[in-house]
């Protein structure tokens, strides 16, 4: 994002000391939470390769020790968690590991901050970010699965300002009728599951569109009450309801169902749940997956009693990690202007690997049914619609089911997402593996953790296949 002609550029170095400019944080969240680069899908390969290499998942479950050492049994794990937190990268990491129904392995080490003597653990809560997508996708595969919402839905049905939508000819380019034409197919449900909607993202767009989005309070996240930390740090839209009427006037980056851009699909998404619920989307949640899961540490809001369990965030400026929300102040104590669906939860590793029990597990938890299996199999199946040109897509080798990543050949089964500060949700729905990070940084180091978080869980998984 280019400051504006004659604009002045804030830079951290007056309120921090560091020379750079704070434009170097928006780009690096926006690349973390935008997950193009080729290392973060080749990630999840790997997830997949390792494990379709290894024994039957009966197998791998009997080699697989319950109650034992965890850092025995997660060698590579335990190392990355070590080096990262021993080279005070980051203040803290938390992984959960668990195999269909078992509970999880939990390896974890650091403090809530560099300053803190308070150990993390399974119960520290995290900044998730984009993570909530996948919860927000399978949200609407419940009202899928009971009929009350169709994959192939227009969303003019539900919400009829997106009848007539304008597209933009040249990609971020000017908001003038000389730039722009009308949509050639209407977005569906499909389209917002899988950021094939043709919607722009505000961390990612440039230029008219960008000043459009934060004008109209377009920005559908929390980051810091710091100002000059500039990421989603924007008026808000008051409500989810004027979110979506806001964003229904301004034109679409690209033509519906034609390639696969990282949008604002997941919170427009939210909207959409509410209408066809009759309920807000946060009790939504609340109601149908938080509570059934036994999520009790997952939220829009942390309620003040919690804040000593709330992590701090940093961002990695030339390797050095700087506090850009702290634990016991942070943004995630106010309300929120709207619940963001696509990237405004907060919760705990414990929380998320309940989530993934329950995908793992086909619906199914403690003995409870929250979503029907058919509801699951479609929502962490490539949803990808047949519009989207062969090269246009989300990665070779790589499907995108209900706001998650979905693997194909040798990593078929693989479904998750990450966060935009080193987090990582994924479960290989093959063999039932569930494998949850925790960790609070924003910049270059993302891309590394994770790369190299679900390599070493499938190297660990690997080595537990029984001897012939």
């Amino acid at each position: 994002m280019q400051a504006s002609r004659g604009e002045p550029r804030f830079s951290l170095s007056k309120a921090l000391g560091y020379e750079a400019d704070v434009m170097t944080m928006q780009t690096s969240f926006a690349t973390a939470d935008s997950f193009s680069r080729r290392s973060m899908l080749r990630a999840g390969a790997y997830a997949g390769l390792g494990l379709a290499a290894a024994s039957a998942s009966p197998l791998l479950h009997a080699a697989y020790a319950q109650g034992s050492d965890p850092r025995a049994q997660w060698p590579a794990i335990a190392a990355l968690i070590d080096r990262y937190v021993s080279g005070r990268q980051v203040a803290n990491m938390v992984a959960a590991l668990g195999w269909g129904e078992a509970q999880p392995e939990v390896i974890a080490r650091g403090t809530l901050s560099f300053e803190s003597s308070a150990p993390a653990g399974i119960d520290t809560l995290y900044r998730i970010y984009s993570m909530t997508k996948p919860v927000t996708g399978m949200a609407a595969m419940m009202l899928i699965d009971e009929g009350r919402l169709g994959l192939d839905q227009p969303l003019a049905e539900i919400l009829p300002a997106y009848a007539e939508m304008q597209v933009q000819k040249r990609y971020d380019g000017p908001i003038t009728p000389d730039n722009l034409e009308p949509a050639v197919r209407p977005i569906t449900i499909r389209h917002l599951l899988t950021h094939t909607s043709g919607l722009g993202y505000s961390i990612i767009q440039s230029g008219p569109i960008a000043e459009a989005y934060r004008r109209n309070g377009l920005d559908p996240g929390s980051v810091s009450r710091l100002a000059i930390v500039p990421i989603f740090n924007g008026p808000k839209a008051p409500s989810l309801a004027a979110f979506a009427d806001r964003l229904a006037t301004l034109p679409l980056v690209r033509q519906p169902g034609t390639r696969w851009g990282y949008s604002m699909s997941l919170d427009l998404l939210g909207r959409v749940i509410e209408v066809v619920s009759g309920e807000a989307f946060d009790a939504f949640l609340q109601t149908r997956i938080f509570d059934p899961c036994g999520m009790t540490s997952t939220w829009f809001q942390v309620p003040p009693g919690e804040a000593q369990r709330l992590a701090t965030n940093y961002f990695s400026l030339a390797g050095v990690p700087l506090p850009i929300d702290m634990g016991v102040n942070s943004i995630f104590l106010d309300k929120p202007a709207f619940p963001f669906g696509g990237a405004g939860l907060v919760s705990s590793a414990r929380d998320y690997d309940r989530f993934l029990q329950m995908l793992a597990g086909y619906g199914m938890i403690d003995g409870r049914r929250v979503m029907s299996e058919d509801a699951v199999r479609l929502g962490t199946s490539d949803l990808m619609p047949d519009t989207v040109a062969a090269n246009a897509g989300f990665r070779e080798g790589f499907g995108f089911g209900a706001a998650g990543l979905v693997g194909k050949g040798e990593a078929e089964g693989l479904y998750g997402w990450f966060g935009a500060a080193g987090t990582a949700g994924l479960v290989n729905m093959r063999h039932g593996l569930r494998q949850t990070l925790m960790t609070q940084i924003v910049g270059a180091a993302v891309e590394q953790i994770q790369e190299q978080f679900p390599r070493a869980v499938a190297e660990d998984a690997a080595a537990m296949r029984p001897s012939a």
